[in-house]
């Protein structure tokens, strides 16, 4: 992870896509845009899904049993969707670089709290 992070943060230099740092005001502006963006992207793995799950109702509508339906959707998508979750990991890279954060280490930290909490959507029987 350190070293697409640190690929990331070049190569988004290079293109000059990088967050402004210009002032308050162009940070806020870039941030913004660069969330917007973000969350355009993630819309767009939205829409493999959704492709994905549309044609496995043709599928099996025209005969195959769903879970061959679904494997056989999914090899479909792969690369659009591996396209789409690419955009997204560029922009979030960009946050982690704009705010100095190293994402394997941020990462790993939250995984361990995930990890450590009690799941609140699983109930216990009770007696």
């Amino acid at each position: 992870m350190k070293a697409i992070q640190i690929f990331a943060n070049q190569y988004q230099k290079e293109m000059g896509w990088e967050i402004s740092e210009e002032s308050y005001a162009k940070s806020r502006d870039s941030l913004l845009n660069n969330y917007m963006l973000l969350t355009t992207e993630v819309a767009e793995v939205a829409e493999e899904l959704r492709k994905a799950f549309n044609l496995t109702a043709s599928y099996v509508e025209h005969g195959k049993d769903e879970e061959q339906a679904f494997e056989l959707a999914k090899k479909q998508i792969k690369e659009d969707i591996g396209k789409e979750l690419s955009d997204c990991l560029a922009y979030m890279l960009k946050f982690y670089n704009y705010f100095e954060i190293d994402v394997e280490a941020s990462f790993y930290a939250k995984m361990a709290e995930v990890k450590n909490r009690r799941n609140k959507d699983i109930v216990s029987p009770t007696k």
